[in-house]
């Protein structure tokens, strides 16, 4: 209830803000002034204020770029992963391997033999836990270590023809 009020108080502040912004250029607008100087501190105003947005963004942008590539492997130096080739096919998953304990450290290598695909795994719940797209010619790698057992689902995240709705498969996560 106390959200409530306060979004509504806020809310009520910035209308009637809003009101006065346009209360006072309506009274403005009355008086005759000469353009051209008006003109000239508001194109100072608008650089300024251009050149502060622009700046801004690129430290947005740097700061939050910082961290890639996002997809870095998920174990430590000298841990070997088990590597999985995965080729998609239409309307299926060709997978190396499927089974896998918990804790150990994987690292599938998708790819495609005919078209786009996405390559998305789920948990028990339909959680995604990863994915990548599965390209012809081209190999993305996905880094994932299993935190628990289960039965995981490997699907289609891409459009690719009429029997798309039936790629899936699965994965086996064990003690």
């Amino acid at each position: 209830m106390l959200v409530q009020t306060i979004a509504w108080i806020t809310s009520l502040f910035f209308m009637i803000l809003v009101v006065a912004v346009f209360a006072v250029v309506a009274w403005k607008s009355r008086e005759r002034k000469d353009y051209a100087p008006i003109k000239k501190k508001w194109y100072k105003a608008r650089t300024f204020y251009g050149a502060a947005l622009i700046a801004l963004m690129l430290v947005l942008t740097i700061y939050t770029l910082r961290e890639l590539p996002y997809n870095q492997p998920v174990y430590g130096a000298g841990n070997e992963p088990t590597v999985v080739d995965v080729q998609a096919v239409q309307f299926g998953w060709n997978i190396s391997e499927n089974e896998f304990k918990v804790g150990e450290p994987v690292e599938f290598h998708v790819t495609s033999k005919d078209v786009n695909h996405g390559f998305g795994i789920y948990d028990e719940e339909m959680n995604m836990i990863a994915q990548t797209q599965a390209m012809p010619d081209y190999t993305n790698k996905v880094f994932i270590t299993f935190d628990e057992p289960g039965t995981y689902e490997i699907l289609c995240l891409e459009y690719c023809g009429l029997a798309h709705h039936l790629m899936t498969a699965d994965i086996t996560v064990t003690e």
